[in-house]
């Protein structure tokens, strides 16, 4: 069992930042990449952010030279920082880790609004 527990969301104004972590427990033996995916109501989720266990990282453009993905491999925790935040960023914001063999876990998301 994998247990993703993610802190950070909340209301913030356009312009300000946040920062998001999600710690994992658990069996998670061989976990590789860590990352985060946002998703607004009607809309398919998108990847945010990821790095891997060896600290590769992969932004989208829409967040590139805004945020900052990290990863604390004693503490198996992932963090996004998140800056120059825009309404646009207003999602609902979920941490995924992904196995060697492939098998990925969602927590169970947090609220990010960015008001104008």
């Amino acid at each position: 069992q994998v247990r993703l527990v993610e802190s950070g969301g909340g209301l913030v104004q356009a312009g300000g930042s946040l920062r998001l972590s999600c710690a994992a427990s658990g069996s998670i033996f061989r976990m590789n990449a860590m990352g985060w995916y946002r998703q607004v109501p009607g809309k398919q989720r998108e990847l945010v952010a990821t790095i891997t266990s060896g600290g590769s990282t992969n932004y989208a453009d829409s967040v590139k030279g805004r945020s900052t993905i990290s990863r604390d491999n004693a503490k198996n925790t992932v963090y996004l920082q998140m800056s120059s935040l825009k309404p646009e960023d207003t999602a609902v914001y979920y941490c995924r880790v992904t196995f060697m063999n492939s098998r990925y876990y969602w927590g169970q998301g947090t609220q990010v609004t960015v008001s104008s």
